[in-house]
């Protein structure tokens, strides 16, 4: 029996241990302590907790305090600037409905994220970058302005950028062109296709994929995963989004890992334990830690 909302059987534990490079700890049910130990049976020895606003940067910079095996990024996800600026009347977001905070609203929050980024725990800054999915050409001027402002503050703090990119692509790396990338940045839940990873991998941007890459329908993601460079590939679950194949629509949590890395490997040509190596020395450089 296996219903939606069964979490899926602990996969056989990978020879190398690696990193889920990008999941959502403060989404998932059950505690941080059960959800690292269940990694850690797995072979998943480190999480890097993401946050998507204030509160949740915030939690994502206490968590890691709190364990060894928790790096925190910090940042105000794209969807979350058009709200601040203009309000959000449907409270489609966890905060509620809330009214627009303007400009000023925006430098406000992210004077809150500057704080976070310059913690010692706090590894990255993001996930922070366009969705032109969910906003409209009036959400848009609010998403540049933040995401220009995150890239400007991960590179003073020298700190990794981790970039939410959906249906957004030639924007994304023309604003990191024009803004100059931080020296480490990474394209979170990697969307792009195979001429994309080529033009990332010549920028030195690492590419981090996750469960999708398993799905039927995600050919053209396989393609860019071929050509991308085992040195700038990264894994991660986006938890509790994205569980990989066969289990999609059940709750995904870091100890899915091993899954979609080992469908990796496999569109790779590579050994589990080479790949795993791979990510586990990738993870480190891209994060710092």
């Amino acid at each position: 029996m296996s219903s939606k909302s069964t979490p899926p059987p602990l996969p056989e534990p990978l020879g190398v241990p690696v990193a889920d490079s990008h999941t959502h700890l403060d989404m998932q049910e059950g505690t941080v302590e059960e959800a690292l130990a269940r990694a850690a049976a797995v072979g998943v020895t480190a999480v890097v907790q993401v946050g998507c606003d204030i509160k949740g940067s915030r939690w994502a910079a206490e968590t890691a305090a709190a364990h060894a095996s928790v790096h925190a990024a910090v940042a105000l996800h794209p969807n979350e600037a058009p709200r601040i600026v203009h309000g959000d009347p449907d409270g489609w977001s966890r905060q509620g409905a809330r009214e627009g905070g303007g400009d000023g609203g925006l430098d406000d929050a992210l004077a809150e994220i500057d704080a976070l980024a310059a913690l010692e725990q706090v590894r990255a800054v993001g996930e922070t970058g366009l969705d032109y999915f969910r906003t409209g050409a009036e959400g848009m001027a609010a998403q540049e302005r933040s995401f220009r402002a995150h890239i400007e503050i991960a590179k003073r703090h020298d700190k990794a950028l981790v970039i939410h990119d959906r249906e957004a692509h030639a924007d994304v790396l023309r604003i990191l062109a024009e803004e100059g990338a931080p020296e480490r940045t990474v394209f979170h839940c990697y969307s792009g296709d195979a001429e994309m990873a080529r033009v990332c991998a010549a920028a030195g941007y690492f590419m981090s994929f996750a469960g999708n890459v398993t799905f039927k329908n995600a050919q053209p993601l396989r393609d860019a995963l071929a050509v991308a460079p085992e040195e700038l590939v990264l894994v991660e679950t986006d938890a509790p989004f994205l569980t990989p194949a066969p289990y999609r629509g059940r709750p995904n949590a870091p100890y899915l890992i091993p899954v979609t890395l080992r469908a990796m490997a496999a569109v790779k040509g590579l050994h589990e334990d080479t790949l795993a190596a791979a990510i586990s020395a990738n993870t480190a450089r891209a994060f710092g830690y």
